[in-house]
């Protein structure tokens, strides 16, 4: 059985999109990293906390973790605490060029598999009033970086370079790939 270590209804929905059976079993773990540790890293490694954690209660299922975070000129952006700082971030996106990276982590049995993928998104230029006016929708509040690129936040965008899936969470393509891997590989040392 495929474990998704989130609470997330964005990833969520891309493994149903992809047809996948899964049962969300979210981890309780720290989320925290050291300052200045580089995205890539935050993102991989938050990602394998989470899955360990649920493949220690699940040795015998298949668990996906993932993490991702927003980043703009080496800032790492996560969710907002509260508007004000919601409407902060979308100021420093506001016509400028972001990344966004997702790390993942599938444990399966004594497999181990873990990476990122990295997205360039660019803004247009924002408004106050259309700053204020997403806030005010609640939309950001629970998103890194301050958006939905499958939301309302998708006004703002004028361009993407790299996985779109990636923006929402999770880069469902190569996931994909790496669970249909581990699945043939198993079946041929069946």
């Amino acid at each position: 059985m495929l474990l998704l270590a989130s609470t997330s209804p964005r990833r969520s929905e891309l493994l149903k999109m992809a047809g996948y059976e899964f049962t969300a079993a979210p981890s309780d773990v720290s989320e925290g990293y050291l300052r200045g540790t580089p995205p890539m890293q935050i993102v991989e490694l938050l990602a394998a906390r989470k899955a360990e954690a649920v493949a220690k209660q699940n040795p015998q299922d298949t668990v996906l973790g993932a993490d991702t975070v927003v980043v703009f000129k080496g800032r790492v952006l996560g969710k907002p605490k509260d508007a004000e700082e919601a409407k902060a971030m979308l100021r420093l996106l506001s016509g400028n060029v972001h990344q966004v990276y997702t790390g993942y982590c599938i444990i399966s049995g004594k497999e181990l598999i873990r990476g990122h993928e990295c997205t360039s998104v660019e803004f247009y230029p924002l408004s106050e009033n259309e700053i204020s006016a997403y806030c005010e929708t609640k939309e950001p509040m629970d998103k890194a970086g301050a958006y939905a690129i499958q939301g309302r936040g998708a006004l703002f965008i004028k361009r993407i370079d790299g996985d779109f899936y990636n923006v929402m969470g999770l880069p469902i393509g190569k996931i994909n790939r790496i669970l249909t891997g581990l699945k043939n590989s198993s079946k041929e040392n069946s």
